[in-house]
């Protein structure tokens, strides 16, 4: 009977904690939303850059220096591409299509 407990209250730590680190945005998605803000900020009319903008401030925590110094490098590249007529195009079509997982805050983004 302890054995059957101790079971079933590891199995519900272990769902707790599995679903909070989903919750957790990656490393590489706060990179990628970096590179959206920067497009959203030189492709003006496109896409709200303050949503994207929420999304990376609730995404900031507990990230170690060298994201945060990449997420900008990411941000000063997109701008730098953006600026290119020839480009506009297809960052047109990257900043609506992939760029639109990053409009809004991470916690409602698990909601979609």
């Amino acid at each position: 009977m302890k054995f059957a407990a101790i079971f079933v209250a590891a199995a519900a730590l272990a769902s707790a904690g599995s679903s909070f680190a989903s919750e957790r945005v990656s490393d590489m998605d706060y990179m990628k939303a970096s590179r959206c803000k920067g497009l959203a900020t030189t492709l003006t009319g496109v896409v709200d850059a303050s949503s994207i903008d929420a999304y990376l401030k609730s995404a900031r925590s507990s990230r170690s220096p060298a994201v945060y110094e990449r997420a900008d490098s990411e941000f000063d590249k997109a701008k730098r591409e953006a600026r290119s007529e020839d480009r506009k195009t297809r960052l047109t079509a990257e900043l609506t299509g992939p760029c639109s997982a990053y409009l809004g805050a991470p916690a409602s983004m698990a909601k979609r």
